[in-house]
C-alpha cells in the first residue's frame, strides 16, 4: 500500500477545516464592529440567540455558515479519515473529497454573501450526494 497516494484524502480534509477557520474569522470580523456599532448588551440571563437575532442578516449569515460547518462535514471528517485507514483515500475517494470540500465552500460563500436559500439548498444536496458515494464506498472497503 502506497501511504503518500491512500492518504492524499487528508488534504481536503485539511482545507475544509482551514475553511472552517477562515469561516470563524470572517464572522468575528463582521460580528464584532456590529456588536459595537448596535451597541449591544451581553446580558448572560438573555434566551439563547437573542442578542445575535438583534444584528443585521447579513452579518448572522456568517455566524450560521460556520455553525453548518460544524454539521454535516463532521461526517466528511470521519469518511475521509476511514477512507485514509482502509487505504482506499485515493482514486474516486479522493476526488470525492476534493468535490465535498468545494462545493462546502461554494455553499458557504453563497451563504456568507448573498443566501439565497434554493441555490445553498441545491448546493447542500449535491454535497450530500457526494457524501453518500463516500459512505458506499468505505462500506465496499470494509465489507469487501
Amino acid at each position: 500500500m502506497n501511504l503518500v497516494a491512500t492518504n492524499g484524502i487528508l488534504a481536503p480534509v485539511i482545507v475544509l477545516i482551514a475553511w472552517t477557520l477562515v469561516m470563524w474569522i470572517w464572522m468575528y470580523a463582521t460580528r464584532l464592529p456590529a456588536i459595537g456599532k448596535m451597541k449591544v448588551t451581553m446580558d448572560p440571563n438573555a434566551v439563547s440567540g437573542d442578542q445575535m437575532a438583534q444584528l443585521p442578516a447579513s452579518v448572522r449569515w456568517k455566524a450560521d455558515n460556520y455553525n453548518h460547518l460544524l454539521d454535516e462535514p463532521t461526517l466528511f471528517y470521519a469518511l475521509a479519515i476511514s477512507l485514509a485507514l482502509l487505504g482506499e483515500g485515493d482514486g474516486v475517494n479522493l476526488v470525492l473529497a476534493w468535490a465535498y470540500v468545494g462545493l462546502r465552500i461554494l455553499h458557504s460563500l453563497v451563504q456568507a454573501l448573498i443566501n439565497i436559500i434554493e441555490v445553498r439548498f441545491l448546493i447542500f444536496v449535491l454535497s450530500s450526494f457526494v457524501l453518500f458515494a463516500m459512505t458506499f464506498n468505505a462500506l465496499l472497503a470494509v465489507m469487501g
